[in-house]
């Protein structure tokens, strides 16, 4: 199976470019909890046996990976959450992308170019190369994905104690057959996207039927 590397970052530094960072994001798709998105500027001539798409990573290695990358005194990472209201009131996908804007201008010196997993982004504030399925071809964004997936995880552990009737240490938040019968039973709470329909149905249903009775 092929691996992430640097063929894009070197591709750039060969016309010129310097500064070269990867952006990606976890926690799209939940029902829950934030979308966390990572940009990371790897140093030149950057190597890792193990760093690959966080997908195609176990919890372990994620998480020793993520402790490589931020404690790293070469690397250079930013990370944003955009929280289940905002994700409510500008929809999902322009969330996603607010989140990645604010990525790249968080970085220091500011990234000349930047390799965005997926589509081009609109109005981005610097220029970029969009790679459909990036995570998987380029480092940055390998490393990037690693790092929003494991501070979105760490985050919903935390919601997990404070919220224990979810279970979002079992599915951090996505919509498993668990967390739909405990939504079904208790109701969403602030970490709910109420603009995602079984949630939006159920807040529905429950006004409904507070109206009969």
């Amino acid at each position: 199976m092929s691996r992430p590397t640097l063929d894009f970052e070197n591709a750039w530094k060969q016309q010129g470019y310097t500064c070269i960072a990867g952006i990606d994001e976890a926690g799209r798709g939940p029902l829950a909890g934030p979308v966390s998105v990572a940009a990371v500027v790897l140093p030149e001539g950057f190597a890792h046996r193990e760093l690959n798409d966080s997908k195609q990573l176990t919890e372990a290695k994620r998480e020793r990976i993520y402790e490589e990358l931020v404690n790293s005194g070469n690397v250079r990472w930013s990370v944003a959450l955009v929280e289940a209201a905002e994700i409510d009131t500008i929809n999902i996908l322009q969330a996603t992308y607010s989140g990645m804007r604010r990525v790249a201008l968080a970085l220091n010196p500011q990234p000349e170019i930047v390799l965005i997993d997926g589509k081009p982004v609109p109005n981005f504030p610097i220029k970029q190369q969009a790679l459909v399925k990036g995570d998987a071809l380029s480092l940055s964004i390998a490393a990037a994905s690693v790092i929003a997936k494991v501070t979105r995880d760490r985050l919903m552990l935390e919601a997990a104690e404070k919220y224990p009737q979810y279970g979002f240490e079992k599915h951090k938040g996505y919509g498993t057959k668990l967390h739909l019968a405990k939504l079904a039973e208790h109701g969403p709470c602030p970490l709910h996207r109420h603009s995602f329909a079984p949630i939006a149905q159920l807040t529905l249903s429950l006004g409904l039927s507070r109206a009969a009775g």
